[in-house]
């Protein structure tokens, strides 16, 4: 009987052995389905199958689509004394991917008529051989140009050739990941392209197949654009395409690696405006201002004074765009036409209420926001200045001084002289940085006309050779319209080395009371910022193998550049396993500290930098 019983309790145990085994079996096969599903690219632990097919789910077809192409022959022309900048240019584009070559002209007799094509498209489609590898791409720009009175001929001005992956989705050539002028931007001699390419996707995501079963191990059926499995702020398919891991959380808040005041997630945001996270752009919101009755002129910023600013950027590797009327574009964005004021000063409230209420917050710091009006109190017709705060991230310029007394090309040069004046105050030019700006001494110190003639001849002798727009001097010189290279000699500088683009986001370091006289150095307060992290301490030693080992792409000049690099030393607010944060101070008058890259140390202490 105790023999019976002994076996029937064994069997009862057994049982729920058995049964525990099967449950937690259960458990098991689930959370390693699970974790699997959302594994981190980086988990050498598991092991996958290489799957090398290219397009199994959808006919497998490449897209080129030419997104904007700017024409960078009117500055030449402007500056020309005549009418040739009223004569628009006239050009199409041809483009081929592999053996198939297309031209809207050719086909249609469609020309683009105009300096610049923003936000006109052009898309090609080619049906591409299954499992194919790679495809050739060449972008040709042709002009017609007039040869004799009647006679037009197509020159070729620019041909873009790239090579498309259709594993990654990337491509090489004339232009590819990281180079000088951004990734799907070629800046050419003649012309300026915004294209992107990518492929039949059955889930519309961006993302390839390979790239997704092999890389990425998410589900090339389920549309991935917008998850966030790391919840950084910024989905999968962004932090992809610019060489981020998806499933590792990185710091888009304060990450700006080409530290241009844009952190990578206001970049994201603004990817539908050609934002590129490793190519600086500078973002301008411009409204306008109503006529003063029948005899006044509509108070706006000519389409031909943006080509010159934008341009001026362009010939040194920045990116300006300007919002006179994006469609759309934001609510409240640019392009409005506000109530006419007759005088506006900084002080009187009206700025205010028009950077409220016509300037969307979700635009603050982003952009810089600038009104074309129709007078400052004279002899003041423009200025830039703080609007919330001590940001300088505002400017207003008036037109009617320009529009009264000169012709429609000097006035196009006046106006954009004088926004790009304005423009580099809020890029960290003033008095104070260097005394030839805004300086007016000759008439502050003068009584007579005598003591002016005299005062005016000893400032040219001491500020003279600074030409820039900067400059009292000659920002009414249409001969310039720009700023200094640094190569005219005496107290001349480079304003372009000195531009700290994040400074329309900062707290300036002298408050502009009402009365102020530049250069007014005695108003200047240098608060001794530094970068403190909870967890993170500075590292010498790290910091000085970084900077002795920086190669590849970089923001800025390292030489012109001072580096701080932060290891962890214990548990982050920041949920991410990296240990290693790099910052960049620019050796400008007006900087601070961006966050340019985060990595780790190896365990051989080796630098690895995302």
């Amino acid at each position: 009987m105790i023999e019976l019983l002994n076996k029937k309790k064994t069997i009862i145990l057994i049982s729920i052995l058995i049964v525990i085994c099967l449950v937690v079996s259960s458990l098991f096969t689930y959370f390693e389905f699970f974790t699997e599903r959302n594994s981190p690219t980086k988990d050498e632990s598991i092991e996958y199958e290489l799957d090398d097919r290219i397009s199994p789910l959808t006919n497998q077809g490449l897209i080129l689509e030419i997104n904007r192409i700017r024409h960078r022959g009117l500055l030449d022309e402007i500056m020309k004394i005549g009418i040739s900048w009223r004569n628009q240019p006239s050009f199409y584009v041809v483009t081929k991917i592999d053996d198939l070559k297309y031209s809207s002209y050719k086909e249609f007799g469609f020309t683009y008529d105009a300096w610049d094509t923003f936000l006109q498209g052009n898309r090609v489609i080619r049906d591409a051989k299954e499992e194919q590898e790679t495809s050739e791409i060449v972008i040709t720009i042709v002009e017609k140009e007039k040869k004799g009175l009647f006679r037009l001929i197509d020159v070729e001005k620019e041909n873009i050739h790239i090579t498309y992956d259709y594993r990654t989705g990337c491509w090489v050539g004339d232009d590819s990941f990281k180079d000088d002028d951004g990734y799907g931007h070629y800046v050419g001699e003649f012309f300026e392209v915004w294209f992107d390419v990518y492929q039949t996707d059955f889930d519309h995501d961006g993302l390839t197949y390979w790239t997704e079963v092999n890389v990425l191990h998410t589900d090339p059926r389920f549309d991935d654009s917008k998850e966030d499995p790391d919840e950084d702020g910024v989905p999968t398919s962004w932090e992809w395409k610019w060489g981020y891991d998806p499933f590792i959380w990185d710091d888009h808040m304060h990450l700006d690696p080409d530290i241009d005041g844009l952190e990578n997630i206001e970049e994201y945001k603004m990817a539908e405006w050609f934002a590129d996270p490793f190519s600086q752009d500078i973002f301008i919101e411009v409204d306008g201002m109503e006529r003063d009755g029948l005899l006044d002129r509509e108070h706006v910023l000519y389409e031909e004074s943006q080509q010159i600013i934008i341009e001026r950027f362009c010939e040194h590797g920045i990116n300006l765009y300007i919002d006179n009327g994006w469609p759309d574009g934001s609510i409240n964005g640019g392009g409005e036409i506000l109530p006419h004021i007759k005088t506006i000063s900084w002080d009187s409230g009206i700025i205010l209420q028009f950077y409220n209420n016509h300037f969307a917050d979700e635009r603050k710091g982003v952009f810089r926001y600038l009104l074309t009006c129709h007078s400052g109190v004279f002899p003041m017709i423009a200025f830039s200045g703080n609007t919330e705060y001590n940001n300088y991230d505002t400017m207003a310029v008036g037109m009617s001084i320009y529009q009264w007394l000169f012709t429609p090309r000097i006035q196009r040069l006046l106006l954009a002289s004088t926004v790009l004046h304005e423009l580099g105050h809020t890029l960290g030019i003033a008095p104070y940085t260097i005394e030839g700006c805004d300086n007016i001494s000759f008439i502050s110190e003068s009584t007579t006309i005598k003591q002016f003639i005299e005062e005016l001849h000893k400032y040219k002798s001491e500020w003279g050779d600074y030409k820039s727009v900067m400059n009292y001097l000659y920002v009414i010189d249409v001969n310039i319209v720009d700023y200094s290279d640094g190569s005219h000699g005496h107290n001349d500088q480079n304003d372009w080395e000195k531009f700290y683009l994040p400074f329309f986001q900062i707290e300036n370091n002298i408050i502009c009371e009402p009365g102020i006289l530049p250069p007014a150095k005695d108003k200047i307060v240098d608060e001794n910022l530094s970068v403190i992290l909870d967890g993170w301490e500075y590292s010498k030693n790290i910091t000085h193998q970084y900077v002795e080992n920086i190669d590849g792409w970089s923001p800025v000049n390292p030489i012109k550049c001072n580096w701080s690099v932060f290891i962890r030393t214990e548990e982050s607010s920041f949920p991410c396993d990296r240990n290693l944060r790099v910052y960049a101070w620019p050796i400008v008058p007006i900087s601070g500290w961006s966050l340019i890259k985060e990595g780790y140390i190896d365990p051989e202490g080796n630098i690895q930098l995302v």
